[in-house]
């Protein structure tokens, strides 16, 4: 190649690695999403939902009972203003 520089798609030379490709044309889009996408999906979350969902409940509890707590303090209390004219 001389001292030319190399063009973009033959920076480096590969010998002996055969690639093989599928036209977009011949795949089909969605194969089996029914039989077997679906089911895949439903046992996926099914293994998953006690890792993600009891954090997301102790979440959930802590930031309800802190915005609760809250509004509480945020209140006057009406039996320190009792004696005030």
């Amino acid at each position: 190649s001389g001292a030319r520089g190399k063009h973009f798609g033959n920076l480096a030379r590969v010998r002996h690695v055969i690639t093989y490709s599928l036209s977009p044309f011949e795949q089909r889009a969605i194969p089996n999403i029914f039989s077997h996408g679906l089911p895949n999906v439903m046992r996926r979350f099914s293994s998953q939902v006690l890792k993600v969902v009891p954090p997301f409940a102790v979440g959930y509890l802590i930031y309800s009972w802190g915005t609760e707590e809250f509004e509480r303090l945020k209140r006057k209390n009406p039996a320190d203003y009792e004696h005030d004219q």
